[in-house]
């Protein structure tokens, strides 16, 4: 039984307490790419529009 609690001097739940921190890492470092990747699609969206306005305003006049 204690075969199976302990690896290398390390326990089973340092082992999961680690991988559970890694994955909070992980998706810290996801979560911030995903955030500036949409910031930049939402501005090249808003130049998109903006170039549209200004030929309807072109066209009015």
């Amino acid at each position: 039984m204690f075969l199976l609690a302990a690896t290398g001097g390390l326990n089973v739940g340092d082992m999961i307490a680690q991988l559970f921190f890694f994955f909070i890492l992980i998706s810290i470092v996801v979560g911030i790419v995903t955030f500036v990747v949409m910031i930049k699609q939402r501005k090249k969206q808003l130049n998109r529009i903006e170039e549209k306005l200004d030929q309807l305003i072109r066209r009015e006049k």
